[in-house]
């Protein structure tokens, strides 16, 4: 079904947007979908356990300001700073796993407070001024021909997206992780009475969240250069909508990566198609907002379904 909608929206805005259908407006389409992909990509493993993370956009905001200031305050190398950003990004993944794990906290709350303390430590460590990267034109802004647009303006980000998506669906679906991550969520105390320590499997679904954030401060930094403090709040919203549009349940127990890229490229067509029809960014809102709550309604309605014929068997 999301495949489906995905396929409608974009016939839809070909036929009535201005200049839609054209190769710039594609690779618009692809180039506003690359940090949201990656947080949406981690955060479908947290989801499938039946947990959540409201920390993702400040943490990525987080990991670009501190890769920037490494880079730009502390003298090294660019490889080192972005390095250094994806560590940031996963210290907070494990911060989360730990809280939610080992000391019980409702993902809500332990998300929330972790939330705050990446705004704060990344307003902290930047003193609370714009971090600029190096732009396209100097040495060291290499790192966007490489994540963002080659030379000839080949949009790069897609192919590293493609690629995080194919590792997340192998360790989702052929691997020890995937199998234990959804058992979790499936039933998180019969996966513990038989014997699966449900602690470390909920933490690393929490650190591979954190990774990909960090991952997608990278992303963000090579897309739009400047990182402002105290932002990022909403973004974790986009990817949590992109996972669950794409068939991500809330409750647990569900998802694919395949389903949550397309979640990503339907919000992506949207806020493209919707700029194409010269309406203003709160229509985005507004549409995303009933796109998930259509595609909410329509998971209550598949584990109603479930349980029916489960109890009629």
């Amino acid at each position: 079904m999301a495949l489906g909608a995905l396929v409608a929206l974009y016939i839809f805005f070909a036929l009535f947007g201005n200049n839609f259908f054209s190769y710039d407006a594609f690779v618009n389409i692809l180039d506003s979908s690359y940090y949201i992909g990656f947080m949406a990509i981690g955060v479908t493993f947290v989801i499938i356990t039946g947990g959540i993370d409201l920390s993702l956009g400040t943490v990525l905001i987080c990991s670009a300001l501190i890769g920037g200031v490494a880079h730009n305050n502390w003298g090294l190398s660019m490889g080192l700073s972005l390095l250094i950003g994806v560590i940031v990004g996963t210290l907070f993944g494990f911060l989360n796993g730990v809280l939610v794990a080992r000391f019980k906290l409702p993902p809500f709350v332990a998300t929330l407070g972790s939330m705050m303390i990446a705004q704060g430590m990344g307003a902290i460590v930047s003193k609370v001024v714009t971090i600029r990267y190096p732009d396209v034109t100097s040495p060291e802004g290499w790192f966007k021909h490489v994540f963002y647009k080659t030379d000839n303006g080949f949009p790069i980000g897609i192919i590293w997206l493609l690629l995080a998506a194919i590792i997340a669906h192998i360790i989702l679906t052929k691997t020890k992780v995937g199998r234990y991550i959804f058992a979790v969520g499936s039933n998180e105390e019969a996966t513990r009475l038989s014997g699966v320590n449900v602690i470390k499997w909920k933490t690393i679904a929490y650190i591979i969240s954190g990774l990909f954030s960090g991952i997608g401060g990278i992303m963000y930094a090579a897309a739009y250069t400047s990182i402002v403090p105290a932002t990022g709040n909403g973004f974790e919203l986009l990817a949590i909508a992109a996972a669950v549009i794409g068939g991500t349940s809330l409750s647990g127990g569900i998802g694919s990566i395949t389903g949550t890229l397309i979640g990503v490229y339907i919000m992506s067509v949207l806020k493209q198609g919707l700029m194409s029809m010269n309406l203003q960014a709160h229509y985005q809102t507004l549409f995303t907002g009933i796109v998930v709550i259509a595609a909410v309604l329509f998971d209550i309605y598949r584990n109603k379904r479930a349980t029916e014929v489960s109890d009629s068997k």
